[in-house]
């Protein structure tokens, strides 16, 4: 182990542990948020109007979502802007029950007879559906509900100058590329605004504005016959530009970009067994895709099968409380409430009030994920007669189902940070930020990778690693779980599209962790050829 190396990976802590504490600041009374907007006049009467024809037309329910959206991509490479896309879209989207049948219909002619025209179409569907239908839908009981909710933010992204997110872009390209060998960099944004009115037959009258930002920056540095990328873990946030700003991407640029180019000297891994130590900058996704995925009921009982997949943890019957996903140690806890998440709302897209359960609870697997209908599935086993509000539609043309919440692993209840863990720890292996990965469809067996790696011998980081992946199977590697970290080293991850369906939808989630250590996990050596 150089010095150089150790200082590097101490630095390097030291800088995500400010970043970690600059993102979750909370607003203070000095800094102004903005104020939730009300509902658009029009908004309100047309979605008013849709509902009464639905009802008119024979209708047991309906629900009719009128949306305005903004979206921007704003993408660089090197000393030039790549690509910039600006697009808005507004509309309306009625569902209808009839006969326990679902119908679905949407709009932008937003006019009153554009509207009628749509209820009038989801009722026809409704109708139709009857022939293929299986079973009547059931809906688990809410109270109606009125009011308005944003995204606490001090500053929109969207409001932000085009000319000032592409200066501050071009900036942190140009300190990226001062380091020697780094030949490429690439870095942008992803935003959203979204402004979504809500009114059901029941009652339900809300409207909320939801603002996401998603970063990102990437260096590849490049010698004779190598090349090595390295993609930092900005991770995308229910916030507005004080994120961005917290982040300080130009500052980290040069920093972030040296990381790749100390990658071409890396030493490549031996395979075998090792104690694995994640950084909540890879765990996350390993929890997005073993955890958050097999836990949607639809998935669970194959109505996801065609494309999404199916899950492990089925039948339903069988798995909860039944099924030991982990240690007794290990809680996990499904949310949309969760501060700066990407899944945060006050309402899903039912009206149904945002909610946090556990998913896991001292190991155990203890609840799905559900919408109105879906609680009436498994109420017999769960005890829960209400929706834990996971329904999510993408736009106003699309029909809402269940999506991912927020899924977190809970810290622990010492305050251990990753160097306690990497002190604990004779041979292992630690990961940061997410990298390839593969996972089948029943999200069980699956191989993940990073962005860097660094061995650990005898409780010390030893120097850097390359061509590391991990490979096994979800009940196997959380059992192994045996430390995990606590409040002060949390971190929340997320991805800014999360696609389901046919046809595919978009969503964003938040998946929080602190680091953790797993016992004798396989290894792989993915730079060995055949």
């Amino acid at each position: 182990m150089t010095s150089s190396t150790r200082r590097e990976f101490i630095g390097a802590a030291a800088v995500t542990a400010a970043a970690i504490a600059a993102s979750r600041l909370p607003v203070g009374a000095s800094a102004q948020t903005l104020s939730a907007p009300s509902a658009d006049p029009l908004a309100t009467e047309l979605a008013s109007e849709a509902l009464n024809v639905a009802r008119s037309a024979g209708a047991s329910y309906a629900d009719a979502r009128v949306g305005r959206y903004r979206r921007q991509v704003i993408q660089t490479r090197e000393r030039q802007v790549s690509a910039v896309a600006d697009q808005e879209s507004y509309g309306l989207g009625i569902r209808t029950l009839v006969n326990g049948c679902w119908g679905f219909a949407a709009t932008s002619t937003m006019t009153r007879a554009g509207v009628q025209k749509a209820a009038q179409e989801a009722v026809a569907l409704s109708r139709a559906a009857r022939a293929v239908q299986r079973h009547p839908v059931e809906l688990a009981p809410v109270a109606a509900v009125t009011g308005t909710w944003i995204t606490p933010v001090q500053r929109d992204p969207l409001d932000v100058p085009l000319e000032e997110k592409i200066a501050l872009l071009l900036k942190a390209n140009e300190a990226a590329l001062r380091v020697k060998n780094v030949r490429f960099v690439a870095s942008g944004f992803q935003l959203l605004r979204e402004v979504k009115t809500l009114l059901t037959s029941d009652g339900t009258n809300v409207t909320q504005t939801f603002i996401r930002v998603g970063p990102y920056f990437s260096a590849t540095a490049t010698v004779p016959g190598d090349f090595q990328t390295y993609e930092h873990e900005t991770a995308p946030r229910g916030q507005g530009w004080e994120y961005v700003e917290s982040l300080d991407i130009p500052g980290n640029a040069e920093r972030w970009a040296s990381i790749a180019a100390e990658k071409l000297t890396a030493k490549t891994v031996e395979a075998g067994q090792y104690d694995l130590i994640l950084d909540p900058t890879n765990l996350w996704l390993t929890i997005h895709e073993s955890i958050g995925h097999p836990t949607e009921l639809d998935r669970a009982v194959g109505q996801e099968a065609n494309y999404a997949g199916t899950s492990f943890v089925a039948p339903p019957e069988k798995t909860i409380g039944r099924l030991r996903y982990g240690p007794e140690n290990m809680n996990v806890q499904a949310d949309r409430t969760q501060e700066f998440s990407l899944s945060r709302v006050a309402w899903d897209d039912e009206g149904v009030p945002a909610d946090e359960w556990l998913i896991i609870e001292k190991g155990l697997f203890k609840d799905y994920q559900t919408t109105r209908e879906q609680a009436k599935w498994i109420e017999h086993l769960t005890g829960v007669r209400r929706s834990h509000g996971c329904s999510f539609a993408e736009s106003w043309n699309a029909v809402q189902f269940q999506r991912m919440p927020n899924i977190s692993l809970l810290p622990g209840e010492r305050d251990l940070t990753l160097d306690d863990i990497v002190a604990a720890t004779d041979r292992g292996i630690v990961i940061k930020n997410r990298g390839s990965w593969s996972i089948d469809n029943q999200r069980y067996n699956f191989q993940f990778s990073g962005q860097v790696f660094y061995e650990v011998r005898n409780g010390k980081i030893a120097g850097m690693l390359r061509d590391v992946a991990y490979q096994s199977n979800t009940p196997v590697f959380w059992n192994a779980l045996d430390m995990i970290g606590g409040t002060s080293s949390y971190w929340l991850g997320g991805s800014f599209n999360d696609g389901k369906g046919e046809p595919s939808q978009s969503s964003s989630v938040s998946h929080g962790c602190p680091p953790c250590r797993f016992r004798n996990v396989t290894i792989l050596n993915t730079g060995q050829k055949s």
